[in-house]
């Protein structure tokens, strides 16, 4: 289950039996069929995949680019089912047997194009445990913390349902990662915390299974005497295929629950700490931009921000279509969350400080940091900018935040290191 399904033999092989299975039922068929049938066949495979690419990229709402091997591997999965339409009669019964396999593979190596993509799944176990729900490891519920020994050397996963008393925003079951420190005596330490949001595609979970944050977090408190941020992994869309910008709007309140259910949940049920100069929020890629976007918005909540590769500011699409998709039209709501036209007309910050990291090839996201940074630290806030290797992918988000994390626990004020 280890097996990488972003290099390695795995992808390469199901390319390759898809391709292998494509041939064998169309090879050595008669001639009348491979003059006539066959260039139907493959003519109405090509016609029907670009029809449903332009239709996608038109009406899908997706702002982002469509890897290449969608539609190839798609393509592949269209031409078997033709050549089984045209090729039914006179086909022998194993060449309409191999479309099924045919087609299952073709469609795995396009789904997983779009994770080559993305670094969504690492590897294959990855996949699995995150699609069927499996328990992540150190995962824990609230009743068996006190069961957990005060010298463990890793921190425990606590899976939580947060009220959404305050939002009424319908999220999913999230996580919350404790560090070693935190088990060592009944009375708990008021940790800091740092709130951890996704992609646009994301589940509470990805940070922990894409992003390492839990080893990294791990990793960090062995040499910080077991201390280290209490992460929170939220839900800040509520589906995997939901875009909230982290904006309240048509998609729910998802701001609200970030900004108004978790804070005091985390404190109440965790001792966590109610300064908000010891609150914090980091994100990847859509959970970067809300990052920054939380922090100019709600100072009195969050005085710190981790900004992976995020974008200029909440956006899908254009500025109208972000109007209207994200703010139901409200001009007003779209000035009040675009970055920029908050530090316009904010007055200068105290005390707030940031991170902005991404890798050399996120050409875009790149530019949008330093439009950003400027503008921050022209209003007052303290800022980091750092540029990595790597392309808009959750392992770059990984890196990122590793080299991140010492600089955070600093301005978040985690015992035993020093801003």
């Amino acid at each position: 289950m280890n097996v990488s399904l972003l290099d390695g033999w795995f992808p390469w092989t199901v390319q390759a039996a898809a391709f292998a299975l494509l041939l064998g039922t169309v090879i050595r068929r008669d001639r009348a069929w491979q003059r006539k049938w066959g260039p139907i066949a493959l003519g109405t495979a090509l016609a029907v995949t670009v029809v449903v690419a332009v239709a996608v990229v038109a009406l899908s709402g997706i702002t982002d680019p469509i890897p290449f091997g969608v539609w190839l591997w798609g393509g592949v999965a269209v031409a078997a089912l033709c050549v089984l339409g045209f090729g039914w009669r006179g086909a022998r019964w194993w060449r309409r047997v191999l479309v099924a396999p045919t087609v299952l593979l073709a469609l795995f190596a396009a789904a997983n194009s779009v994770n080559i993509a993305t670094g969504y799944y690492p590897t294959l176990g990855d996949a699995v445990g995150e699609l069927s729900g499996e328990p992540l490891p150190e995962q824990v519920t609230l009743a068996e913390l006190a069961s957990i020994h005060g010298k463990t050397r890793t921190g425990r996963n606590v899976q939580v349902d947060i009220p959404d008393t305050a939002s009424g925003f319908a999220h999913r079951q999230e996580l919350v990662y404790l560090p070693p420190a935190w088990f060592r005596s009944q009375s708990r330490p008021k940790l800091p915390v740092l709130e951890m949001i996704g992609g646009e595609f994301a589940a509470p979970d990805n940070w922990i299974r894409s992003g390492n944050a839990v080893r990294t977090a791990d990793e960090f408190a062995a040499k910080h005497n077991g201390f280290a941020p209490i992460l929170v992994f939220a839900d800040a869309t509520g589906g995997f295929r939901v875009d909230t910008e982290c904006v309240d709007g048509p998609h729910g309140n998802s701001e609200a629950h970030l900004v108004k259910d978790i804070p005091p949940f985390v404190q109440k049920t965790f001792n966590a700490a109610t300064d908000p100069h010891k609150w914090g929020v980091a994100g990847w890629s859509m959970g970067g931009t809300c990052a920054f976007d939380l922090t100019v918005e709600h100072p009195g909540v969050f005085t710190h921000f981790g900004d992976f590769s995020g974008d200029k500011g909440p956006y899908i699409g254009d500025k109208e279509h972000t109007v209207q998709e994200l703010y139901g039209g409200d001009a007003a709501a779209w000035a009040a969350h675009d970055p920029l036209t908050v530090l316009a007309h904010h007055p200068r910050y105290q005390g707030v400080s940031g991170y902005f990291g991404q890798g050399d090839e996120e050409h875009g996201q790149i530019e949008s940091a330093k439009a950003l940074d400027a503008a921050a630290r022209k209003d007052g806030i303290r800022t980091v900018t750092a540029v990595g290797s790597g392309k808009h992918t959750w392992q770059t988000g990984a890196e990122t935040f590793a080299q991140a994390l010492p600089w955070l626990a600093q301005q978040l004020g985690v015992p035993g290191t020093h801003a």
